[in-house]
């Protein structure tokens, strides 16, 4: 059973401004029944619902808001098959066989991605024209070499530009080389989510919104998973509320939660850069982050607007502020472009974990969560919901790019949160640091 509900308030970016527009589904009421049941209605939820309904399964998916109302939809939007820090070769070693069958899942997140929302004809924007990751200082071009070498020893086609090529690709002389990957490129999030619901509705999956998950359990062969006025069974459970887990419903997984600190992060856009500009500043259309802590990103949209973002320290009047750090970032790398004005300026969570590792956690037969995506999750959480949708379709463990890790909720978590924004302090001064040989 279901009933009409008042439609979700989204935060007023460029992505629900540009999204296709989705009505939303009703709430769950009364008891339903699957074979797989998912909480959680973002990138990797939606990824898994989609998979398991083209493999034939019954899918039901709650969502505590809108498809796409939490990080799936409020991100930059770059689509990176790299992480932010945790190398392949570290993964490999931290967790061997699955560890290393992970890195490459990585590798490859952002080639999946691309292929699904062409397969399924997805209106999401997307663009595959290569990330760069530009070297912030000399030293750094060093830091860029190590990572080429590393994901091609995996078979992935990085390379390294010169600070030559790296002007040529950026139409700037701010940095001094780096590395590209032609696999990556950039979409809409909030069309990409809905594209995923759509496509996974297509094929059969059911979808609640407006029906936050109050609970789970583990009950005989099966799984059941409750709402304020219904309740799903099923065979096999999927998590996949990542940075928002402990948000919506502070008690749904309390020890995944604290797992992670979840960090404000600001994203904007410019008005259209005109047509003069643009064919002289990143005239390629790739998406760009370089390797600073601090990080400057940038990429356009389908309507030629420069979409960035960035963070500060304090919380007075943050989205001026940050707003005013992102222009003078950008002019200070394009001085024709000056500092603009940010015409959308939005935010929301990313889930950061100690050491910027993903954690991926059993829940027990048949379930399976991921937390912790540290700012690349876009790429990611696409290959990980089918990840864990061949979990639960019978692949053999030894197949799986899921290094499995008990959850391990981080001492005075209620501190971290609050203190994490002085992070950024620490990040700005290893940003003038060179790298030794």
């Amino acid at each position: 059973m279901i009933e009409t509900i008042t439609p979700a308030v989204f935060p007023k970016s460029l992505w629900a401004e540009t999204a296709p527009p989705r009505t939303q589904m009703p709430p769950l009421t009364g008891t339903v029944s699957a074979d797989t049941v998912i909480v959680g209605g973002g990138l990797t939820g939606l990824s898994a619902a989609l998979h398991l309904a083209r493999s034939g399964q019954k899918v039901v998916l709650l969502e505590a808001m809108a498809v796409g109302w939490g990080a799936s939809g409020r991100n930059n939007g770059q689509v990176i098959p790299t992480m932010t820090a945790a190398e392949p070769d570290a993964i490999a070693k931290r967790y061997g066989e699955p560890g290393e069958r992970f890195a490459r899942l990585i590798g490859n997140s952002a080639s999946v991605l691309f292929d699904l929302v062409r397969e399924e004809e997805m209106q999401a924007e997307a663009e595959q024209t290569g990330w760069f990751q530009p070297a912030h200082s000399p030293g750094r071009v060093k830091l860029s070499k190590r990572r080429v070498d590393a994901w091609n020893r995996f078979g992935f086609p990085a390379s390294l530009l010169d600070r030559d090529e790296t002007q040529a690709l950026l139409g700037s002389d701010f940095w001094y080389g780096g590395m590209f990957n032609p696999t990556g490129g950039h979409v809409n999030p909030l069309a990409l989510a809905r594209g995923f619901a759509k496509a996974a509705e297509k094929h059969g999956a059911t979808i609640y919104e407006a029906s936050p998950a109050t609970g789970w359990q583990r009950t005989g062969t099966g799984w059941v998973v409750t709402t304020a006025k219904g309740s799903v069974t099923a065979k096999n459970f999927l998590l996949c509320t990542n940075a928002y887990t402990g948000e919506i419903v502070p008690s749904l997984a309390s020890r995944l939660a604290r797992s992670i600190v979840p960090v404000l992060s600001w994203q904007m856009s410019t008005p259209p850069v005109s047509d003069n500009l643009r064919a002289t500043i990143l005239p390629g259309r790739q998406a760009v982050s370089d390797t600073r802590g601090d990080l400057r990103f940038f990429r356009y949209d389908a309507r030629n607007r420069l979409i960035t973002g960035g963070v500060v320290l304090g919380s007075h009047d943050v989205s001026r502020r940050v707003a005013q750090k992102a222009a003078a970032n950008l002019a200070e790398a394009f001085p024709a472009l000056g500092k603009p004005e940010m015409t959308h300026v939005w935010s929301g969570y990313i889930g950061m974990t100690w050491d910027r590792f993903p954690r991926v956690h059993n829940l027990g037969p048949d379930g399976w969560a991921w937390i912790g995506c540290n700012g690349r999750g876009v790429a990611l959480a696409v290959s990980l919901g089918r990840e864990m949708a061949r979990a639960v379709s019978g692949a053999a463990i030894s197949t799986l790019a899921l290094p499995v890790s008990e959850p391990a909720p981080l001492p005075f978590h209620s501190i971290a949160r609050r203190i994490a924004p002085t992070y950024l302090a620490w990040l700005r001064r290893q940003d003038k640091m060179e790298l030794k040989p």
